[in-house]
């Protein structure tokens, strides 16, 4: 095990699929590749974590892992840690089995963070500063969800449901893809997904039913919202195009010798 921060937790990017939603531009490229606003999807990821005082974070990879590689030591930010561990179960399971493969990381508090959830460091900050609580859920809010969102049911700041499925009367949210972790909700949350594991359905389960069900058997789940802040999710070519005005604008900021990005709410 490396040496990590006493106070600030590891990440854990699940950047294993390949996108195959996104084809023809992920025939060659994991997702977490492509180009948005003259950097990567995980480039930015990295930056945003560094910014926020992040210093160890660990890359789940899986589909051309070796472009994956590549890009960690190209770009690692300073000051950031980066190592990558493979799933080879990528093309067989969803991202609860590469949770699975990554538990060995998961020994106190961490971060876990969507491979394809491009945020402004504010997000990363927003969630590192919330309440205590065994297990955070970061949250934005919009009028109306589709059949992909991941739908949120909170009361107050407690988290009372999570899935795609959840019923109209029972959503009030969607979560962003990003959480973080004490080591209460560590330890809960390895053990419900190498319980998971074991059952037949456990390798095509989204870790988020992990959340789901930890929160309806009594462990303290908590939300955190990050309305009016930056971020989209990169799963159709539509979500490309809106991900690349939003890094596009973070880029044209930066030229500019900007010292934060727009703050305009963006939802996946």
């Amino acid at each position: 095990m490396s040496s990590r921060d006493p106070v600030l937790p590891r990440a854990i990017i699940l950047s294993a699929g390949q996108g195959s939603r996104l084809l023809p531009h992920t025939e060659n490229t994991p997702k977490a590749l492509l180009d948005l606003g003259g950097r990567s999807m995980l480039e930015w990821q990295l930056r945003g974590l560094a910014e926020a005082g992040i210093r160890e974070a660990v890359v789940v990879t899986g589909f051309r892992d070796d472009q994956i590689d590549r890009a960690v030591a190209q770009n690692a930010p300073p000051g950031l840690r980066v190592r990558t561990l493979y799933n080879p179960f990528y093309k067989l399971a969803d991202n609860l089995a590469s949770c699975w493969m990554a538990r060995g990381e998961m020994d106190g508090a961490f971060l876990i963070l969507n491979g394809d959830t491009l945020f402004e460091p504010e997000i990363a900050r927003r969630l590192l500063s919330a309440p205590a609580a065994a297990i955070t859920v970061t949250i934005d809010r919009k009028p109306a969800y589709d059949a992909d969102d991941m739908k949120v049911w909170t009361e107050g700041t407690r988290l009372k449901a999570i899935g795609k499925k959840l019923p109209a009367h029972e959503t009030n949210g969607e979560s962003i893809g990003f959480l973080r972790f004490e080591a209460a909700g560590a330890a809960a949350f390895v053990a419900e997904i190498e319980r998971t594991m074991r059952t037949p359905e456990g390798p095509g389960l989204w870790y988020l039913s992990a959340i789901h069900r930890l929160a309806n058997a009594g462990v303290d789940v908590r939300v955190c919202s990050i309305e009016g802040l930056q971020w989209g999710e990169l799963d159709f070519p539509a979500d490309l195009v809106r991900n690349r005005e939003i890094a596009g604008g973070w880029t044209a900021a930066q030229v500019r010798g900007a010292d934060t990005v727009p703050a305009v709410g963006v939802a996946g």
